[in-house]
């Protein structure tokens, strides 16, 4: 379903919790930002570390077929962040939501058996590990022997090519126009500062890194894509080292085909 703004069910479940309530980490945290201009600034007032915080805004992004959030130079310490267009529509188009969905709570008072399979429904929305999760979708799908390969323009540009199962593409229902889901785990991007360089990875993922932190052994790198996407990746303090990473880097994601796991909306 499709609202007035184009923003679908599915993306506003993901702004929600599990009761249908409002979830800290996201729609309050794009209104917080809204009236801060400052993710951190947001964050503290809603007891969010600025990790989570940054962790949601780029989960939504990522999930939002345009970006709703955007840096601007020039903010209260020399920089900040505001909501775009559709950020400001998502929030409308949640509120609404929110207070429909409130009155037709009040309308299922006390009829303990449709409450108990709405919290069934609000339990089986789909629940991933996945650092990376990109909406997108179909563009092609070309069936093999045994598997097939199938296109999914996640917006910017961008496109990403998964290698799975033909009873996968026939179980998911897959063709052209379908809306799905890119699922990536953070380990299995592969990153590299060199663009021309050739490799078997049949995705290549080019941005800058925003946002760069060594741990114990391995670290995590943000990149941002030019459609304001991002891609989380895992890799040794080693290679952040060698590589030279560091906010502002010009970086490539290799990701192979076969690494990307797709997902539609029950």
């Amino acid at each position: 379903m499709e609202s007035e703004t184009g923003t679908s069910a599915s993306a506003l479940r993901l702004l929600a919790g599990q009761d249908g309530k409002r979830s800290k980490g996201r729609i309050e945290l794009l209104e917080k930002i809204a009236e801060t201009g400052s993710i951190s600034a947001a964050a503290r007032a809603l007891g969010l570390s600025y990790k989570a915080a940054w962790e949601a805004v780029d989960a939504m992004n990522n999930l939002s077929h345009a970006p709703l959030l955007e840096r601007v130079a020039g903010g209260r310490q020399g920089g900040g962040t505001v909501l775009t267009e559709r950020g400001r529509e998502v929030v409308k188009a949640f509120g609404r939501m929110e207070a429909v969905y409130g009155e037709f709570l009040a309308a299922l008072k006390g009829q303990a058996g449709l409450e108990q399979f709405l919290k069934s429904l609000w339990r089986s929305n789909m629940q991933t590990s996945a650092r990376n999760q990109f909406l997108g979708r179909v563009l092609s799908v070309k069936i093999g022997a045994v598997n097939a390969e199938v296109i999914l323009d996640i917006g910017g540009g961008d496109q990403l090519a998964a290698i799975i199962t033909n009873e996968s593409v026939e179980n998911l229902a897959l063709k052209p126009g379908v809306e799905a889901y890119a699922l990536i785990k953070a380990p299995w991007v592969i990153l590299t500062t060199d663009d021309s360089m050739k490799t078997s990875a049949r995705n290549r993922l080019c941005g800058t890194v925003v946002r760069c932190q060594e741990g114990a052994v391995n670290g995590e790198v943000i990149l941002e894509l030019p459609g304001g996407k991002t891609v989380a990746a895992i890799i040794t303090n080693d290679s952040i080292q060698s590589l030279g990473l560091k906010e502002g880097v010009r970086v490539c994601a290799l990701i192979k085909a076969s690494h990307i796991i797709l997902a539609v909306a029950a």
